[in-house]
């Protein structure tokens, strides 16, 4: 009786150290589950949340072009995913790391100015390490009303939850104790806007090629292997993160909308996206689809392969430059001067021959992204037979600007409201070159 009493007396200390460690546990997860449900009651309070249901996804009007009929309709576009509460308690459940404020405060050296690595247009990008060591790239949303923010912070993490892939950017958590957070790794060699820019020693042919194809790959899963069709809206150099091995990863889907299947486009009113990278059928009509990467895309290997950018500092444009020079096929004038003729003759013609498809100004004579996989690889089938949009004026009024002046000159508008078009993308460029968020370890 008594070693039965020992025995006992010994196994209380153990029961009671179990059952305080499960209660830390327990009190640990209800007070991250209780700051996500606050956050949404917050959401539902909110004037444009009130029709929101989990499995009918909020919407706001706007028009689509179904597949099945090709008149134009005014309908409504979700501005959220479907089932975006499931999403969202996905993250908490997920692999993804629910951060404190106090964690990441001292991730960031309470978000200290020497730590500001990119600002962009609604929000900031700091570095910061972690108690393991690793470096981060801590985003956190700082412009617009608290209903835009959480509108924009719900609607990207609602894509992100779905989104793997080796080319697209991954996430390591986030946190909505003091705003709204986005824990991401830091990439080690920055990103492609930078390394282009740097006065370090230049990529090679070989990289470059790689990078694109990775893009090119990324951008394919989005549009067609996703569980969602994904639209990313701000494909740029300064977007594309670079790993140590030099693989390109897209990243910052704060402009991404998912469209659903059904449908061909959404159009938009505001402007939203970077100038350079914009194809001429959002400036005439606001039309956002595949069609709206895939223009950036091409604009992006101009990048690649001349080492230009997009819009220089005298706001020229590197599509407006290339032209020409893509029309007379002059291969060897479009290439980086500092690649000293080092580069694989098959492999920049295919690149050269997919960036002036892709700036084509008609949307629906651009390929597909998947395409574009098969043509950088070399797919002899289907380069055949897009070769012959060479023999085509493809490039002919393909700057935005130009687009602009004759719509508006054919319609009859005053010069007033065209001014007022390009004084709102020139100062959108502006604010993006001041703004775009390159995160590097330097």
């Amino acid at each position: 009786m008594k070693m039965k009493m020992k025995m006992k007396m010994r196994r209380m200390p153990i029961r009671q150290t179990l059952m305080t460690s499960a209660d830390a546990e327990a009190q640990t997860n209800g007070r991250f589950e209780s700051q996500w449900k606050g956050f949404l009651r917050k959401l539902r309070k909110a004037p444009h949340f009130q029709t929101f249901h989990p499995t009918i996804p909020h919407l706001t009007s706007i028009k689509k072009l179904t597949r099945k009929k090709s008149s134009r309709n005014t309908q409504s576009l979700p501005s959220f995913p479907p089932n975006i509460e499931a999403d969202l308690y996905y993250c908490f459940e997920s692999s993804w790391r629910n951060f404190t404020l106090s964690d990441l405060q001292e991730a960031t050296d309470n978000f200290s100015p020497g730590n500001l690595i990119g600002e962009g247009g609604y929000s900031e990008v700091y570095k910061g390490h972690l108690e393991d060591g690793q470096l981060v790239a801590v985003k956190r949303l700082i412009r617009g009303t608290q209903e835009e923010m959480t509108a924009d912070y719900l609607s990207e993490l609602g894509i992100l939850v779905h989104v793997n892939h080796p080319n697209i950017s991954s996430v390591i958590g986030y946190g909505v104790e003091g705003g709204m957070h986005l824990v991401l790794p830091l990439s080690a060699n920055g990103s492609l806007s930078s390394v282009l820019k740097g006065k370090n020693e230049k990529l090679t042919w070989s990289l470059r090629y790689n990078i694109a194809m990775g893009i090119a790959s990324g951008l394919a899963y989005l549009h067609e292997g996703c569980q969602r069709r994904i639209i990313h809206r701000d494909i740029k150099s300064a977007n594309i993160l670079l790993t140590e091995d030099f693989e390109a990863q897209i990243s910052d889907f704060g402009l991404a909308k998912w469209l659903p299947d059904q449908w061909t486009h959404i159009t938009v009113s505001q402007f939203e996206g970077t100038f350079g990278y914009l194809p001429p059928e959002f400036f005439m009509h606001g039309i956002v689809d595949e069609k709206t990467d895939v223009y950036a895309f091409g604009v992006l290997l101009l990048e690649l392969v001349s080492g230009r950018p997009a819009i220089d500092d005298s706001h020229n444009s590197v599509v407006m430059w290339a032209k020409p020079l893509l029309l007379g096929r002059n291969t060897t004038e479009i290439a980086d001067p500092s690649l000293d003729g080092n580069f694989e003759w098959e492999q920049l013609n295919r690149v050269v021959l997919v960036a002036s498809l892709c700036i084509h100004q008609e949307a629906t004579e651009r390929p597909k992204m998947s395409q574009i996989v098969r043509m950088l690889r070399g797919d002899e089938g289907i380069l055949q037979n897009k070769k012959k949009f060479q023999k085509r004026p493809a490039l002919k009024r393909c700057c935005p600007l130009e687009v602009i002046e004759e719509e508006e000159g054919n319609s009859g508008k005053s010069s007033n409201d065209r001014n007022q078009k390009m004084e709102a993308a020139s100062d959108q460029e502006n604010h993006h070159k001041n703004g775009d968020v390159e995160a590097n370890t330097s």
